[in-house]
């Protein structure tokens, strides 16, 4: 089996897998275009990484949040929940979501942290919006997050989110029409998780109105307001 064809038949069963309520991982985690952060990510490890500190940035429904906890998970990292305060230096491993939304107090630990982790030789992964030079952050702060790895995470493509509907409806033995896959783009949630609960959601529909998937049928699911 050749590269490209292997690589094929992973997303396949990448998509065929992945809920809405799977726990995050790497392995669930559809990477498009951002193949080399997803790398650099496994890589972060203590015993691996050349670098303490790692961050990621791009637009909401990109997947920094996921790949934060994945992270987490895998190095058994502590990883603060929105607006709760950081813990104080030393840490072995620590990940900080949404650095932007952070208060003077906790950039200031943020600070401490980051040069705790370069000199005792811990690890760090970070994520915001907006590039480190960007940030309405401390300018030391923004300096520092600057000087380590940095990643733009980029959306995937809606070429890439309608494969991955196309697949996703054909494991479960339903037809998705070419309209109803634009429809679904245009009028609902974008990010891949949602979109694969809607078709999901679509084809449970559909076999309960025993009517073929069709945008008039999307439209009613929409409506409904189902928990997606």
């Amino acid at each position: 089996m050749n590269a490209t064809r292997l690589t094929l038949r992973l997303m396949r069963q990448l998509i065929l897998d992945l809920r809405p309520d799977s726990p995050p991982d790497f392995s669930n985690y559809l990477p498009g275009p951002n193949v080399e952060a997803l790398a650099a990510l496994r890589a972060h490890a203590p015993g691996c990484a050349r670098e303490p500190l790692l961050y990621l940035w791009g637009e909401a429904g990109v997947g920094k949040s996921h790949l934060l906890r994945a992270w987490a998970g895998a190095l058994g990292a502590v990883l603060p929940g929105a607006g709760a305060p950081l813990p104080e230096p030393p840490l072995p491993v620590l990940a900080v979501d949404d650095v932007d939304t952070l208060d003077a107090d906790n950039q200031i630990l943020l600070f401490g942290l980051i040069n705790s982790a370069r000199e005792q030789g811990g690890l760090l992964l970070a994520s915001g919006t907006l590039p480190p030079a960007q940030l309405a952050l401390r300018p030391d702060l923004a300096t520092r997050l600057a000087q380590g790895l940095v990643f733009r995470l980029l959306p995937l493509s809606d070429a890439d989110k309608a494969a991955a509907l196309t697949i996703r409806a054909e494991g479960r033995g339903l037809r998705l029409p070419e309209e109803v896959t634009r429809y679904l783009l245009t009028h609902s949630r974008r990010d891949l998780p949602r979109l694969l609960a809607t078709v999901d959601a679509l084809d449970t529909f559909s076999l309960s109105r025993k009517r073929p998937a069709s945008v008039p049928l999307l439209k009613e699911l929409l409506q409904q307001r189902l928990p997606l």
